[in-house]
């Protein structure tokens, strides 16, 4: 018989060799447990009696039509969540705080499903054409005043369902006092049609019942280490020499540098903290891409045999500007170098 897994004894490379359907984990007995709890505590202060079930799953998630939450597997033990962090930079949802957002989120989701929202007209009206479809990149207007700030990277403005959820989830958070935080603003009417639309449904039972738990975690069956390559691959681009016009043109060649200056590779090294913040804070990438791009830039800095000039500070506006511009370049066009304009 084989011995019970212990996830604190256990090495990172057996972990890393284990399937994700066998951890022994669950969303009771852990903080994952109260967090949940939490959420249906702020329904309930609502008198919004529907409670969306939530099960471990591989990402953060409300299935297409369901009433469920699906919560990453991750955060269901320290371990885990330290594996996350390594590979993925950030653990989503890791914190307490975090964790409620993308609850409040998600129980957007299920909501919209449970009453079948997407049938009123007043509800596509407000928010537009619930059908829109989902693309994998979406422009957004960092000033707007016409979508809440819940998430980040501007979710609201990513499609119509996620502009209600995020709303919905602004009118759920404790102590928001929206009707202030949001005066003069675009998204106020939809903050007050969202409290109307919840007073509606105040005490009644949802009309969808389906809570069909797909991604759950007894049907993840990759090991660990596979599912790390195929998310960093999923998430991350290849590209080989993508970086040396730039590293070349902002640096310079060791060789013609003058005695004890810095090396490219290091410099980026020493900033890197600063250059991350920085980048993800203005464009909402996730923290590992730009991680990635940074390790990209150190690594070819040093093949390149490169140094800094006698500006270090204008290198580094020159390193923070240029990771901003693959970055929004990826959103807007869903690729790092963006589209070359036709000649007319």
């Amino acid at each position: 018989m084989q011995a019970p897994i212990d996830l604190d004894k256990i090495t990172e490379e057996e972990l890393l060799n284990l399937k994700i359907c066998d951890l022994p984990i669950s969303i009771q007995g852990t903080w994952l447990e109260e967090c949940v709890q939490q959420l249906y505590d702020e329904l309930k202060s609502k008198e919004i009696i529907f409670r969306p079930a939530c099960y471990l799953a591989d990402e953060w998630l409300t299935p297409e039509w369901e009433t469920c939450i699906g919560i990453p597997f991750y955060l269901a033990h320290p371990m885990l969540i330290r594996l996350e962090r390594k590979f993925m930079i950030d653990a989503e949802g890791e914190t307490k705080s975090w964790c409620m957002k993308l609850l409040r989120h998600e129980a957007g989701h299920a909501i919209f499903y449970a009453y079948n929202f997407h049938k009123m007209e007043k509800w596509a009206d407000m928010f537009g054409a619930p059908s829109a479809e989902y693309k994998d990149h979406y422009k957004f207007r960092p000033y707007s005043k016409s979508f809440v700030h819940h998430l980040e990277g501007y979710y609201a403005q990513y499609h119509p369902e996620e502009d209600f959820v995020e709303t919905f989830a602004v009118w759920l958070t404790p102590d928001m006092n929206w009707s202030e935080r949001y005066k003069g603003w675009g998204a106020y009417k939809k903050l007050s049609y969202v409290d109307q639309l919840m007073s509606e449904i105040k005490g009644k039972p949802p009309l969808v019942t389906s809570q069909r738990k797909f991604w759950r975690l007894s049907t993840l069956r990759l090991t660990l280490k596979k599912y790390y390559k195929k998310k960093r691959h999923f998430w991350a681009e290849e590209f080989p020499d993508f970086h040396d016009s730039f590293l070349r043109k902002v640096f310079q060649a060791v060789e013609t540098a003058p005695a004890k200056k810095s090396s490219a590779s290091t410099f980026i090294k020493h900033n890197r903290r600063d250059i991350l913040n920085t980048v993800t804070k203005y464009t909402g990438e996730r923290k590992y891409i730009v991680e990635y791009i940074l390790r990209n830039l150190q690594k070819r800095g040093r093949e390149l045999k490169l140094a800094i000039t006698d500006n270090p500070n204008k290198d580094l506006i020159h390193v923070s500007s240029y990771i901003t511009s693959l970055c929004m370049n990826y959103r807007y066009t869903g690729r790092y170098r963006g589209e070359k304009k036709k000649r007319l």
